[in-house]
């Protein structure tokens, strides 16, 4: 890439952070430690100095801004319990250090050509702040908050009345799982493609929606004790769960809160906030299973015409709108029947965008695993933390692709995360 194409990378990925950020209120900006989520201020101030860190002082052995910043944003040397009582910048100097990082990365990039380790870092930066701006839209959901600015819902076409929701058939055989080398940039939880068996298997050809999920819940699955694995059962007791996260249940039926406000529940919609015991005690509920994350990605990426694999479910192609509700285009989720236009060869629909997918996989190294230079990102969370994929559609379309691993701890359910499932 270019100093042009890296320059846009960043301005836009801050961009659509202070989208996010700006119009919150001040009694907003701390947010509540109740459901694991990072305040606000903190995520804002957090990217500023993460793109400092390795832009400014890793790359150029800058010292620096501020010397008290290591020990409020430096999330890894920081314990997580203290985020909501440091002596934090104000929203003004917050957005001021913030600026002034950018400016002295444009800056800096301006009028030559990259370095390649400057091109790797930049991507790092720009793709790291999308993924906090994401958060960003987690908590204002979980929280209650307003949509951000200038981000309504979309009116969509309606879907197709006809569709079936189906199994798909898929033959396996020996599969290249990860990111090819030579791959633009990847994460090293990604590295490299290497060969596996997957045998043959039937997958949905969409997430599980919110009707079917209702079925469960109307059903008292949430009570039976059968239909849990032990820490499944453990957490759900433990936090006293007896329905799905944001939803409440009214004379006339189920109602969901999307943001700030409530509405009936939307059927076709795509299960979202569930955590993986939830997910897991569904599938047992209709007989079902998750795939595994080798599954997951050959269904995604498998060519039938070639034998060999594609970076997005409908080819090469970058992701639009009309493949993949992604970048918070549409305000939200939508109906599973949308977006033909993204299926795979197979027919499986919505592979990419809309909901993160939970599979039946904790996140492991590949073989030949070699940390990046940002260590900290996957290596202290192998076999901690069950893997997601497919993003959302909070997700930014650049960041996306079928080799991306997300992971999350188990009983996390405040993220756009939802699930799709194989056959027994």
């Amino acid at each position: 890439m270019d100093a042009d194409e890296l320059t846009h990378l960043l301005r836009d990925a801050r961009r659509h952070e202070l989208a996010v950020f700006e119009d919150l209120a001040e009694d907003q900006l701390l947010g509540t430690q109740e459901h694991h989520l990072e305040p606000p201020l903190w995520e804002m101030g957090h990217v500023a100095w993460f793109q400092e860190y390795w832009l400014r002082r890793h790359l150029r052995g800058l010292p620096p801004l501020h010397e008290r910043f290591d020990g409020i944003y430096d999330a890894f040397n920081v314990s997580y319990k203290e985020r909501w009582s440091h002596d934090f910048p104000t929203r003004d100097e917050t957005l001021a250090y913030a600026q002034t990082v950018l400016d002295s990365c444009v800056e800096h990039l301006a009028g030559r050509a990259p370095t390649a380790d400057e091109a790797y870092f930049v991507q790092l930066v720009a793709q790291h702040e999308t993924m906090h701006t994401e958060n960003l839209v987690g908590v204002r959901q979980t929280l209650g908050y307003p949509r951000p600015d200038g981000m309504s819902a979309a009116t969509l076409e309606p879907a197709a009345c006809d569709y079936e929701l189906r199994d798909v058939a898929l033959p396996g055989g020996t599969f290249r799982l990860g990111a090819q080398r030579g791959a633009p940039f990847v994460f090293d939880n990604e590295m490299w493609a290497h060969e596996v068996e997957v045998a043959p298997f039937r997958i949905a050809s969409t997430p599980v929606t919110k009707a079917q999920f209702a079925a469960f819940v109307d059903a008292g699955g949430y009570r039976d004790r059968h239909l849990w694995d032990k820490r499944g059962w453990q957490w759900r007791r433990k936090q006293e769960v007896e329905q799905p996260f944001a939803w409440e249940r009214r004379d006339d039926g189920w109602y969901e809160r999307v943001f700030d406000q409530v509405v009936p529940l939307r059927a076709w919609h795509p299960m979202c906030h569930v955590n993986i015991h939830e997910a897991r005690a569904w599938c047992r509920f209709a007989d079902r299973r998750l795939p595994t994350e080798a599954e997951w990605e050959f269904a995604a990426s498998w060519d039938p015409d070639t034998g060999g694999k594609r970076l997005f479910p409908w080819g090469s192609e970058a992701p639009d709108a009309a493949r993949a509700n992604l970048d918070f285009r549409r305000g939200g989720t939508i109906d599973v029947r949308l977006l033909p236009a993204g299926d795979t060869p197979s027919g499986c629909r919505q592979m990419i965008g809309n909901v993160w997918e939970w599979v039946d996989d904790l996140l492991e190294p590949y073989p030949g695993f070699e940390a990046g230079p940002y260590a900290e990102y996957s290596v202290p969370y192998f076999g901690q933390k069950p893997v997601l994929r497919g993003g959302c559609f909070a997700t930014r379309g650049y960041l996306i692709r079928n080799t991306w691993r997300n992971f999350f701890i188990r009983h996390r359910r405040n993220i756009f995360a939802g699930f799709r499932t194989c056959a027994l």
